[in-house]
C-alpha cells in the first residue's frame, strides 16, 4: 500500500483558503472599528456654539465628529483613463483644488483641510466621453508584443460643486489664525467626505462590515473544508494500514497453526505472480488461491488477480 502524502494543490487550497480568509478577518476588524468609531461620533451642527465647544475641548480639538454644510468654492479632478479587454490604466491624471469650506446655517464655516486624503465618494462626473484608439503599425507591433490591446481612452472629470451639501467625519481644530477646520484625524481613525448624509454613511460601513465577514466565514469555510478531507484521507490510510497489519497478524498466527504439505513448491501450487513462493492465502470472498501472502500486500488495490473482485479479507491455506 502506497505512502500517505499531501499533494500540492491540496495544500496551495488550504494555505490560499486560510490566508484570505485571515485578510478578511483584518478587513472586518478594520470595518468593524469604523462601525463602532461612527456610533461614537457625535453630530455636530456648524454654527457659533461649535466654536465655543471646541475652545473649551483639552487641546481645541474634537478628535472625530461629524458635521454636514453647504460648500463654498470648488475643487475638480480630470483624469484620462485607457480601456483594455482586461483592465483600466491611468494614462494621464489631473487635479487641481481651490480652498473650499462648509457654511452653516448662522453662516459659520469649517475649512476642509486636505480633501485628497479623505475616503468616500464625494465628487460628481460632470463630463465623461470615450475615445476610440487609432493604433499605428509600431503600436500593434507593441500590442502584439505585450499582449495588451487599448480599445481606446475614457475621459472622466469629477468636480465638487458650489452649493453641494457635504457630510465631514474628521477631526475638528482651531487654526492659529483661529479658523475652524477638519482634517484627517491624528488617532488613526478614517477620514471620511460624502454628499449623502450620515444615516447613509453609517449604512454604508454596515454594509462593508457584513460583507468581509461574510468573505471571511466563506474562505475559513473552504480551508476547514480542505483540511477536512486531507484529515479523511489520512484516517482512511491509517485504517487500511491497521486492518493490514491486523490481517498479518491473524495470517501469521494461523499459518503457525497449521501445517503445509510438501508439495507446496511443486510448479503447479507456484504463486501466479513471483513464480517463486507457494500459494498459501486464499483471497475471500472470491475463494481463489493463486499467490503468496507477500504479492498479496504488494497488490496497488485490493483486488484480486483472477477475477479483479475485491478482497475482503485474507487466510492462510493448507494443503492435507
Amino acid at each position: 500500500m502506497a505512502e500517505f502524502s499531501v499533494t500540492a494543490t491540496e495544500l496551495f487550497c488550504m494555505g490560499a483558503s486560510f490566508a484570505m480568509s485571515g485578510i478578511c478577518y483584518y478587513m472586518y476588524r478594520r470595518s468593524r472599528a469604523v462601525v463602532e468609531q461612527l456610533d461614537r461620533v457625535p453630530n455636530l451642527p456648524i454654527d457659533e456654539s461649535l466654536i465655543n465647544l471646541i475652545r473649551v475641548t483639552p487641546g481645541e480639538s474634537l478628535q472625530y465628529a461629524v458635521i454636514e454644510g453647504t460648500v463654498k468654492l470648488v475643487w475638480n479632478s480630470l483624469s484620462q483613463r485607457a480601456q483594455t479587454d482586461s483592465e483600466t490604466t491611468i494614462l494621464h491624471e489631473r487635479s487641481s483644488m481651490v480652498p473650499f469650506v462648509l457654511v452653516g446655517s448662522d453662516e459659520t464655516t469649517v475649512r476642509v483641510q486636505e480633501p485628497f486624503h479623505a475616503s468616500g465618494d464625494y465628487m460628481e462626473t460632470v463630463h465623461e466621453k470615450f475615445y476610440h484608439s487609432v493604433s499605428t503599425f509600431g503600436d500593434i507591433i507593441g500590442q502584439y508584443l505585450s499582449g495588451v490591446k487599448p480599445k481606446g481612452q475614457l475621459e472622466i472629470e469629477k468636480m465638487l460643486k458650489v452649493g453641494t451639501t457635504l457630510t465631514g467625519v474628521g477631526e475638528l481644530i482651531i487654526d492659529k489664525d483661529g479658523t475652524l477646520s477638519l482634517r484627517a484625524p491624528t488617532n488613526g481613525a478614517e477620514y471620511l467626505l460624502s454628499l449623502r448624509d450620515f444615516s447613509h454613511v453609517k449604512d454604508v460601513a454596515l454594509s462593508s462590515t457584513f460583507w468581509w465577514k461574510f468573505l471571511f466565514g466563506l474562505y475559513a469555510l473552504a480551508g476547514v473544508a480542505v483540511f477536512s478531507w486531507i484529515s479523511f484521507c489520512y484516517y482512511h490510510n491509517l485504517k487500511a494500514l491497521w486492518r493490514q497489519e491486523q490481517e498479518q497478524r491473524e495470517f501469521e498466527r494461523l499459518n503457525a497453526a497449521g501445517l503445509q504439505d510438501e508439495e507446496d513448491n511443486q510448479p503447479d501450487n507456484t504463486c501466479v505472480i513471483c513464480l517463486n513462493q507457494p500459494r498459501n492465502c486464499v483471497l475471500l470472498d472470491c475463494g481463489h488461491v493463486c499467490c503468496c501472502y507477500r504479492c498479496y500486500q504488494a497488490l496497488p488495490q485490493p483486488r484480486c488477480p483472477i477475477c479483479r473482485q475485491a478482497i475482503i479479507r485474507v487466510v492462510p491455506v493448507h494443503h492435507t
